[in-house]
């Protein structure tokens, strides 16, 4: 395991836990900085998860999952999603996925997808949990395409995949952590964390 980073302070943070630091320089997203720094991973890495800094809860189980897919079905690119939580469907903040009958990814998006002309959410929602798995190949060939238009309006990188043509495989998970992108949401992390819990009671 290795912490990509252009913040010695986040670097000094990594080593002292015991884990392994790599420098980069300025990147425009997260699977940018992934990109630079698996290329002076040694030995080269086949597989390459990127587990972004704003997941701190993710349950590694979730994790076992995206690389068991991986392995198994051989996707050059791969995520995870959970069922969607009613009071979610309207925030921006989490984002949401549909997919084809194959379980490939047609669409990401911050707004509520699918929208169901009925009312109410549809059983199809999903919530997207943003981590990511590449063939080391895949992983280069993402890092080299330009950012594309909608994922620019969005400002999710997953889009310049699909823009591309590249399919990106969704494995299910049960994981209900959240990712940090507020004052609130750091604090909320920070709680659980401290009880050893998670919001349901179950040990951390």
């Amino acid at each position: 395991m290795a912490v990509a980073t252009d913040d010695r302070r986040i670097a000094q943070a990594a080593e002292k836990a015991g884990a392994g630091a790599i420098m980069t320089g300025a990147a425009a997203t997260g699977t940018d900085r992934v990109a630079e720094a698996a290329r002076r991973l040694e030995p080269r890495a086949g597989i390459v998860v990127n587990l972004q800094g704003d997941e701190p809860l993710l349950d590694p189980r979730a994790l076992e999952a995206l690389i068991a897919a991986m392995h198994e079905q051989e996707p050059l690119m791969a995520t995870l999603a959970r069922p969607l939580e009613p009071d979610e469907l309207d925030r921006p903040q989490v984002v949401k996925v549909v997919c084809d009958r194959h379980g490939d990814a047609l669409y990401f998006s911050r707004a509520a997808i699918p929208h169901r002309r009925a009312g109410g959410m549809s059983p199809l929602a999903r919530a997207h949990v943003g981590v990511y798995a590449f063939a080391a190949e895949a992983l280069e060939t993402f890092a080299a395409l330009p950012p594309g238009e909608l994922e620019r309006e969005e400002s999710l990188e997953q889009l310049r995949a699909l823009e591309n043509g590249l399919k990106i495989r969704v494995v299910d998970t049960r994981y209900r952590g959240f990712g940090v992108d507020t004052p609130d949401d750091l604090e909320r992390a920070r709680a659980i964390l401290a009880s050893g819990r998670d919001e349901r009671g179950n040990p951390w």
